[in-house]
């Protein structure tokens, strides 16, 4: 009777999905540690840096409280006032507790805001390189994501006209990540002024602006929301943080969003019928990370500045490599062109941004993320979230096995 179960079928909505290549990236570097290989891991997007500790305590304190119980379904009234609180003091933004969602981490705000608003062929721009859970996450919906590359002439930014261009009648989204993952580049006023003039004249695009990075900065470059820039927009954007990055709790799963409030009810209405409450443990310590002391953020982006000079320093000394100085977040977008073609000792040939990749991992040890995961070839990604030591062997080793390599022509 065995041989008769019919095989397994995925949904349709999953044809064209897999598991992201960055946790593949990372599975396979676990793999080749546990064989004993002396694997630096530069894949992964998390900081170092402990979670602070009052923030820490303020957890301890909810369990000792018995706050361990069901929550409001996205945020309870206190952490809702605190991020209230966080965008009025930080972004000039008034926003109501009806206008605040809080997930299971800002991915989590990112797939309810999709889930709750893209029909079957609803098209969603997206600048490209782009953090690869976006189109995952907008085909899963249903709707359709239109890329448009942004090369490094353009310091990896969209361009007002590339964004006129793409916008059509069924144009849904536009989706923001600055400072970004995977290229560290952000948007200053002028830009996101120029942008916002574009959606001025298209109402019926909305603005997704994932800010998740914000307190990661560089060269006294500050971060501005688009409402804050452009009022006209408020009322069809949503503004996408939480607290993983700056605040060093990733495995707390807390994201926010903020929002007009039929959105955020809509979304709400998904996050019933999924996850429910986010921790309500977490939601407590958020509340601390947000009202308490925020000094210690301008030492953690110090931190990172010195380490993204240490990798694109190093990464530009390498013949064959090209890489931009970014303007925030923790990471660089190095390009590898000048390696295209190129002989290894072993007797291949470097023909992509994958194999190049492959092959440091297998011959250096070192594990990087090719740019083919973020849509635009050939380049590869480095997250500088690690010890300065650590970077400094990692570019070693990379410089290291580049001289073996035999350049074309």
């Amino acid at each position: 009777m065995l041989d008769q179960i019919p095989p397994f079928r995925r949904a349709g909505r999953l044809a064209t999905q897999q598991v992201s290549e960055i946790l593949r990236v990372g599975a396979r570097a676990a793999e080749m540690q546990r064989a004993g290989a002396p694997v630096i891991v530069l894949g992964a997007g998390e900081p170092d840096f402990d979670t602070p500790a009052h923030v820490v305590e303020a957890a301890h304190r909810a369990m000792l409280a018995g706050d361990t119980r069901y929550t409001a379904l996205d945020g309870t009234p206190a952490l809702k006032a605190a991020i209230v609180r966080k965008f009025a003091r930080e972004n000039g933004l008034d926003y109501a507790p009806a206008e605040i969602t809080v997930a299971n981490g800002a991915k989590q705000v990112i797939y309810n805001a999709l889930m709750a608003t893209l029909d079957p062929g609803d098209e969603v721009v997206i600048p490209m390189p782009y953090w690869t859970t976006y189109s995952a996450m907008v085909e899963i919906a249903g709707g359709t994501a239109v890329t448009i590359a942004c090369g490094a002439e353009d310091g990896f930014r969209l361009t007002p006209e590339r964004l006129e261009a793409a916008i059509t009648p069924r144009t849904r989204w536009l989706m923001l990540n600055s400072p970004s993952n995977p290229t560290g580049a952000a948007y200053d006023a002028a830009g996101l002024t120029a942008l916002a003039e574009v959606l001025e004249r298209h109402p019926h695009v909305w603005l997704m602006s994932d800010e998740i990075y914000e307190h990661i900065t560089y060269d006294g470059f500050r971060c501005v929301s688009p409402p804050a820039l452009c009022p006209a927009l408020r009322a069809r954007t949503l503004i996408v943080n939480g607290v993983s990055k700056a605040y060093a709790m990733t495995g707390w799963r807390i994201g926010y969003g903020a929002g007009p409030a039929a959105l955020i009810s809509a979304m709400a209405v998904v996050q019933s019928q999924s996850t429910s409450n986010p921790c309500s443990i977490s939601q407590a310590a958020t509340i601390a990370a947000l009202d308490g002391p925020q000094d210690f953020l301008a030492a953690r982006a110090e931190s990172f500045r010195q380490r993204r000079d240490l990798v694109v320093d190093a990464l530009n000394a390498i013949p064959g490599l090209s890489c931009r100085r970014p303007e925030g977040a923790f990471y660089t977008y190095a390009s590898c062109a000048g390696l295209l073609g190129a002989g290894t000792p072993e007797g291949t040939t470097i023909a992509s941004d994958r194999d190049f990749c492959s092959w440091i991992l297998a011959t250096a040890h070192v594990a990087m993320v090719p740019g083919s995961a973020f849509g635009l070839s050939p380049f590869f990604r480095i997250s500088y979230a690690t010890g300065a030591a650590e970077l400094a062997e990692a570019m070693d080793r990379i410089a290291r096995a580049c001289a073996t390599l035999t350049l074309r022509g």
